[in-house]
């Protein structure tokens, strides 16, 4: 499930190159393996910390540079010393460093604290100052300030007792001789110590967004972020009551601290594990578990502070895990995936911005969960993450780093072992369901898997029980172009078919194995004004208080299938100048869609006016446009117009792309298009591809590229029998367009079967195309209807004529005539030169069959034939 790179391995990047300098100076046999290296810290740049014991009789203190990949001596102790903390200054002049006594032998005897804080200077190696000697452990953390200068006169330090207590020292700096920098005042260094956090029972640092986290308690837990800022000022921004245990901590626990190789806690003292994950988009998430009850369930809680909710699941494990002695699982932020996973039991990956539906996260058991590398959860630490970097995880035992992501590969697996092994009421489906959401919205930017993903549902066409796949995939597609915009944007965009239904099938609201409870309204507390508040935490302020607005308001969730009404009123209207008012908005759609598919010209879309599409396009623009200047405003509407008109491009760019893909997989070509030939096996697949895709967009009213309905009758006409695609007509699936009639007129020759296939089609038109279509199409029947059409034409304009009278019956010694015909007769002649002659440079005209026509329709009229 997780894609493991190896990004720093201890044993190779250091200790090799520890032992070849040593032995470069005959200190050691090279390559002895007498060399007990530790890591001890790593910094906000990556650089790593650690402690090695040679062959000689001191111990050292060395930092590994990711970005260079060299190894530096930063101090030498004159002995054997115990390092439980360590950390080093931005500019490498200070080392903070926190000492475990050793209480053995003959030091047992002495009035000793049990541990020593030193502050050493060390650029050039000079003196060093005690800050701490106390009876308990001391954690030491550097702030480091964004400055670019090398020589920079002020350090600060943050140093946590185990006490409950965090203090904050501003370490003020001097340069002597152009390069010594020393400690200005050192007598002075903690008289002037600021205390920033009493009694505080947890604490966790994030050193890439300079952050500490404390948990205080007196009537209740406190969870407070202190920032640190550029100019190395700090402020308490946020507070948030949770809900823990009261006797929670038997201890004092430190998260993200460094490593102390001689205080491990035991498992069985830490009844609650707990961690903070932000991301800079502006969500946070608390998550933090419980051990195991005499029920055998895991307990543990993702509190979704930008969702204003608080999850709580429970998990039943077997015998297996009581055995193992794993009380508490690990948590992995990936993206905005939280991943919680106990070794050899379950993985679940929780969806932090899709959250409403546990079928949006993926929950797996068994062999499926062993991270793709036999590593044990209780040994495996999670590192600081940026957004650039990712998330690592530190093996401490083997001092490994990796970096973990999600695997494509293992992901695209689930959708297709699961679609060829069906179980039965859709069991797997939420599993699909997850696994897709994850690739389409989470991974999706990569083109080459979403290439995949449209391949396997041209493998799968038939509907899953729970869900439409081709409907999950277009609006879990669409989603993703415009999620990174806004967390507000969750509530008020689709994102699954799902919220479309009346009634979620069952199997999508529970997960096997898993009972989930929520609680809204966390109520969290932002202390810094909203003028004072900036970056992340102005961005968090922002979505918890427009959560809760959207939570409150009726129906957030813009929902395609509301402008059915609106929809089928433009269906029903044929003139084009109803849709003007659309035309621009279209305009703007096609005009974005053209820059995207310059050098796609594989499938014939977009070639054709198509107005009832375009006016569709144009209305779905509108109305998604309306939504959010209605639940979001504070976008503004520069913004809005523009994700609104990619969304509704990347749409039918979409569409555009799955054809693109089902031609390639049949390996399709232009003879495609003839309609003269009987289509194959491959003609068949497409079509019905087409047909899916066809229910699936006009079940959620969704526009579809100008030119759809053309090629989806083609392929039609080419498949089905005759009778089948007159029926598909009927029923609303077949759309006739003038390109594709015309066509249909001039293709097929005029044989019985194709003839009759053509006056069905003719009948089944609206008026006015009929007749343009009857001027294509070279055989009798057009032309006497274009004969009546003319002699319709000539009356109609002569009835307004009030002043004509007919003269012909009053001529002497004039034998009697058919009166009827001789009127027309006068009509046609007095009018001919002033009506508009269609047979004007046409082909295939007789005027003498035009003469017979119009006495036969005389006749008929008079009722002296029957029709």
């Amino acid at each position: 499930m997780l894609k493991l790179k190896e990004q720093f391995d201890l044993q190779r990047d250091v200790v090799f190159d520890l032992l070849k300098k040593e032995a470069s100076v005959c200190r050691v046999k090279e390559y002895s393996e007498d060399v007990d290296t530790r890591i001890l810290n790593i910094e906000r740049d990556g650089s790593v910390l650690y402690s090695w014991k040679g062959a000689t009789v001191t111990t050292r203190i060395g930092k590994y540079d990711p970005n260079t990949k060299q190894n530096k001596l930063l101090y030498t102790f004159d002995k054997q010393v115990c390092v439980s903390s360590c950390s080093l200054n931005k500019e490498e002049t200070l080392l903070a460093v926190s000492l475990a006594q050793n209480t053995s032998g003959q030091e047992r005897l002495k009035p000793i604290s049990k541990c020593l804080t030193l502050l050493i200077e060390i650029h050039p190696i000079n003196n060093t100052k005690v800050l701490k000697a106390v009876d308990c452990r001391v954690k030491v953390q550097f702030l480091h300030q964004e400055t670019e200068a090398k020589s920079a006169l002020e350090s600060h330090l943050l140093l946590l007792a185990e006490d409950g207590y965090v203090d904050l020292y501003h370490v003020l700096l001097s340069k002597h001789e152009g390069y010594r920098v020393v400690i200005s005042n050192p007598e002075r260094l903690t008289r002037t110590a600021e205390r920033i956090v009493e009694d505080f029972c947890w604490a966790q640092w994030d050193g890439h967004t300079q952050r500490l986290y404390c948990l205080t308690r007196k009537d209740k837990f406190v969870l407070r972020c202190i920032q640190f800022y550029p100019n190395q000022s700090c402020d308490t921004v946020f507070e948030l009551v949770l809900k823990l245990p009261a006797n929670a901590f038997h201890t004092v626990r430190f998260v993200s601290l460094g490593f102390d190789h001689y205080h491990v806690e035991k498992p069985e003292q830490e009844l609650i594990r707990m961690q903070v994950f932000t991301n800079q988009n502006g969500s946070m998430c608390v998550c933090y578990s419980q051990p195991l009850t005499d029920k055998r369930e895991l307990t543990y809680v993702v509190v979704l502070v930008h969702k204003d909710c608080s999850k709580r699941f429970r998990v039943s494990l077997g015998n297996d895990a009581l055995n193992s002695g794993l009380l508490h699982p690990l948590f992995i932020p990936i993206g905005y995936y939280i991943l919680v996973y106990l070794q050899g039991c379950f993985l679940h990956c929780i969806n932090t911005r899709q959250q409403e539906l546990l079928c949006h996260s993926l929950f797996l058991t068994g062999q499926d969960v062993n991270l793709g590398a036999q590593l044990q959860s209780d040994a495996l630490t999670v590192m600081h993450k940026d957004d650039e970097t990712g998330v690592r995880l530190l093996e401490l035992a083997s001092g490994s780093i990796r970096t973990a992501e999600l695997s494509p590969a293992y992901l695209l697996q689930i959708l297709r072992s699961d679609a060829r092994a069906r179980c039965p009421s859709g069991r797997t489906d939420p599993r699909r369901l997850a696994a897709l959401h994850c690739l389409l919205v989470f991974m999706g930017d990569d083109p080459k898997l979403e290439l995949k993903v449209v391949e396997w549902l041209c493998d799968n066409m038939n509907t899953f029980e729970s869900f439409d796949q081709i409907q999950e995939f277009i609006l879990a597609s669409l989603f993703r172009i415009c999620y990174k915009k806004s967390l507000g944007l969750d509530k008020v965009l689709p994102y699954s078919c799902l919220f479309e239904k009346k009634e979620v099938p069952a199997c999508l609201l529970e997960l096997r194995g898993v009972l989930c409870t929520t609680e809204l309204r966390i109520v969290p507390d932002f202390k810094g004004k909203a003028t004072r508040l900036q970056g992340f935490w102005a961005e968090l302020q922002w979505n918890t208080e427009r959560t809760k607005c959207l939570n409150a308001a009726s129906n957030p969730r813009y929902r395609t299938s509301h402008i059915r009404a609106d929809w089928d009123k433009l269906r029903s209207e044929s003139k084009a100048s109803s849709h003007v008012n659309h035309l621009e908005n279209t305009k703007k759609v096609l005009s974005v869609v053209d820059t995207w598919c310059l050098d796609k010209k594989l499938v014939p879309l977009f070639q054709e006016e198509d107005h009832q599409q375009r006016a569709f396009i144009g209305l779905t623009v509108d109305k998604l446009r309306e939504h959010l200047n209605r639940y979001l405003p504070q976008l503004g509407k520069k913004k809005i117009d523009s994700l609104v008109v990619n969304y509704v491009a990347k749409l039918l760019e979409l569409i555009r792309h799955m054809l693109e893909s089902a031609w390639l997989k049949y390996k399709l070509g232009p003879h495609v298009l003839c309609l003269a030939t009987k289509g194959g096996p491959a003609e068949w697949a497409v079509f019905h591809f087409m047909l899916r895709i066809l229910e699936s967009t006009q079940s959620l009213c969704l526009p579809l590229p100008p030119g759809y309905h053309t090629l989806f009758a083609v392929f039609a006409v080419r498949c089905l029998p005759h009778q089948t695609f007159l029926q598909y007509i009927d029923h609303g699936f077949l759309q006739l367009t003038e390109t594709f009639v015309s066509r249909l007129m001039t293709d097929l020759d005029n044989s019985e079967a194709n003839e009759r296939l053509k006056f069905s089609v003719l009948k089944r038109l609206p008026e006015p195309m009929e007749q343009r279509i009857y001027h294509m199409w070279d055989h009798p029947v057009s032309s006497a209807s274009i004969s009546r059409e003319y002699v319709k034409a000539l009356l109609e304009k002569h009835s307004k004529n009030k002043g004509f009278v007919f003269a012909g019956q009053d001529k002497p010694g004039s034998r009697p005539e058919f009166l009827p015909l001789t009127y027309l007769a006068k009509m046609l002649s007095d009018i001919e030169s002033q009506a508009l002659n269609p047979f004007e440079e046409k082909e295939n005209v007789d005027a003498r069959f035009v003469e017979e026509s119009a006495l036969m329709q005389t006749l008929i009229h008079l009722g002296f034939e029957e029709k």
